[in-house]
């Protein structure tokens, strides 16, 4: 199966701990193979095994505390 990596921006981490809550939420998506979280740019790289959509990531971000820039 083929992966797929997409980037998102977000707003309002301000600490590792907000990094890592983004990380959580955004890895517990269904078929989401690896996160890694910018902390100095905001921005949230996705590796995974199917497309997401805005909506899911959107979601799981919001879950953790934070905001999808769109």
């Amino acid at each position: 199966m083929s992966q797929t990596t997409a980037e998102y921006q977000v707003t309002g981490m301000t600490c590792e701990h907000c990094a890592r809550a983004v990380a959580r939420e955004v890895g517990a998506l269904a078929g989401v193979a690896d996160v890694a979280v910018d902390l100095a740019t905001g921005r949230v790289t996705v590796r995974s095994n199917r497309a997401l959509l805005t909506e899911e990531m959107a979601a799981a971000i919001d879950e953790a505390g934070y905001q999808l820039c769109h």
